[in-house]
């Protein structure tokens, strides 16, 4: 593995909305298969296998100059927490708002995933994953709020339901994403 941190990554302009209706072909998820009961804890189960493999010491190690680490995937896996949480609770507060913009690789840039601190990332993941389950476990099973719609700025419209299941999308295919350093 290489360490050098300061190749470019490529951004990300895909729109993976589409992952709603048909399994992910990398990774595997199937946003169907998933029952909103479990969102949350599915939340908590990722975040652990993410407190294993920063605690690789080969975690900041990018497997290839343009491919973020596991160190940095985990940055954007902690961010992705912490900004579906914050949606989660505006889409429960008001009536289908629209989301500001998250320019993910914008901040991975400004925020320097790649000179994060593996175990303080491995605290902050684990506290914003708490966070963001405790947004969907807040959700009674029958509740009316799952179907609450909300906007992302390009138009794509979700309930909570469909957003939770495209948040765990990300956090399932990143970990597909690091499967190497897991795989010896």
């Amino acid at each position: 593995m290489t360490t050098e941190q300061s190749s470019p990554i490529e951004p990300d302009t895909k729109d993976w909305t589409w992952v709603l209706d048909e399994a992910c072909p990398e990774c595997g998820y199937d946003a169907g298969a998933v029952d909103r009961a479990d969102i949350g804890q599915t939340i908590r189960d990722n975040a652990d296998f993410w407190s294993r493999v920063l605690a690789d010491s080969r975690a900041a190690d990018r497997p290839r100059p343009p491919v973020w680490s596991p160190t940095e995937y985990a940055c954007h896996v902690r961010d992705v927490n912490s900004v579906f949480a914050g949606r989660v609770r505006q889409m429960i507060a008001a009536s289908d708002p629209e989301f500001a913009n998250w320019d993910q690789d914008e901040t991975a840039a400004a925020d320097r995933y790649d000179l994060q601190d593996p175990t303080l990332v491995a605290s902050q993941l684990a506290a914003a994953a708490d966070d963001a389950a405790a947004a969907y476990d807040g959700i009674g099973a029958d509740d009316a709020t799952w179907a609450r719609p909300g906007r992302r700025s390009n138009g794509s419209v979700f309930t909570v339901e469909s957003l939770g299941r495209y948040h765990l999308h990300d956090l399932v295919h990143h970990r597909w994403d690091v499967r190497w350093i897991m795989s010896e």
